[in-house]
């Protein structure tokens, strides 16, 4: 019989939809959902195919007390938390796999940033009632008109401090997109990195409070949990500084959106965007679709779009034991 064993964090829903993307070759799949070592060590023996997400520590002696493995594939794009000299010494070969939908959520909160920086919303209504702000004329290497609609408050993301609130693969992705930049870059999680990953990445770690009080653009990518359920909340928003920003793709249930709506309302914030909400679809009571609709306000929200519904992600999950299976080689491979 052939086994895979999944290392997730993933809810119920998701773990079943990725069941329905295995291949047929695998006769058996163990899901263990936020495991212990102990609880890994114990399963590991009889597992063909190890698939690890998110940080999960798989040392010397998982690698060599899983006698059957043929391959651990990471679903992500960091391994420093896989023994790989171990995984060379026994022969078993180690891949990543870049998530798409980790990648497309990253580019989504660049967006975002970008958007909330420039004030894209207010240039927006500019472009859309143009007329009585100056009179037109033909452009050309001597004649032009920076700025005519006289827009401010625009700012520029080099020089700025951004905090990344929950470093997971799509906090990596963002901070990998950022650096070029020229922003500070630091981040919040409940373990952080090794130090060589960060000098890699660019970034350094905060805890929770210094990240929110330090942030000129502080971006959620927080999952929902129990502990991090109203994370935002008023008192939060207040620590973040004056004129500073909050973008959001991570779970709209850590956001306190009547604060938020108050924050940037109050002038304490220079604005907000959000692609996810306490209730989805979004409730026509939400106290951030007013200031949305006034470009003023410096809001804005999208419809939960930012992962794009990347259905190829979960068949690509399994491509490597595929490959495996059918002598080809491995994507990605590490060792």
């Amino acid at each position: 019989m052939t086994t895979l064993l999944f290392l997730t964090a993933r809810s119920e829903r998701h773990q079943q939809a990725a069941r329905r993307s295995i291949p047929g070759q695998v006769d058996d799949i163990r899901f263990l959902y936020e495991a212990s070592r102990e609880e890994v060590l114990a399963a590991i023996p009889e597992a063909d195919f190890l698939i690890s997400e998110r940080a999960c520590v798989i040392d010397r002696e998982m690698i060599h007390t899983g006698q059957r493995l043929r391959l651990i594939q990471r679903l992500g794009r960091l391994t420093y938390d896989i023994d790989l000299d171990a995984a060379r010494e026994v022969g078993v070969p180690v891949c990543n796999y870049p998530l798409p939908g980790a990648m497309a959520v990253a580019e989504h909160l660049i967006w975002q940033i970008l958007a909330l920086l420039r004030r894209a919303h207010d240039g927006e209504s500019a472009i859309r009632n143009p007329s009585g702000i100056q009179t037109s004329r033909a452009t050309d290497e001597n004649t032009f008109a920076p700025n005519w609609s006289q827009r401010r408050g625009l700012r520029v993301l080099n020089g700025l401090t951004v905090g990344i609130l929950g470093f997971g693969e799509i906090g990596m992705e963002v901070a990998r997109r950022l650096e070029p930049f020229g922003c500070r870059l630091f981040y919040h999680k409940r373990s952080p990195l090794p130090g060589d990953v960060e000098a890699g990445l660019g970034i350094g770690y905060r805890v929770f409070d210094d990240l929110v009080a330090e942030s000129d653009m502080l971006c959620n990518l927080l999952p929902f949990s129990r502990q991090t359920a109203g994370v935002l909340s008023a008192q939060a928003l207040a620590r973040m500084p004056q004129n500073s920003y909050l973008v959001s793709c991570g779970s709209g249930g850590v956001i306190d959106e009547t604060a938020l709506a108050r924050a940037v309302e109050s002038g304490h914030l220079a604005g907000a965007a959000l692609d996810t909400f306490g209730w989805e679809p979004i409730l026509p009571d939400n106290p951030l679709l007013p200031l949305a609709h006034n470009p003023a306000q410096n809001v804005v929200l999208t419809p939960h779009t930012a992962f794009l519904g990347v259905t190829a992600q979960r068949v690509e999950e399994f491509a490597n034991i595929r490959r495996l299976l059918a002598g080809e080689s491995l994507g990605n491979q590490v060792v």
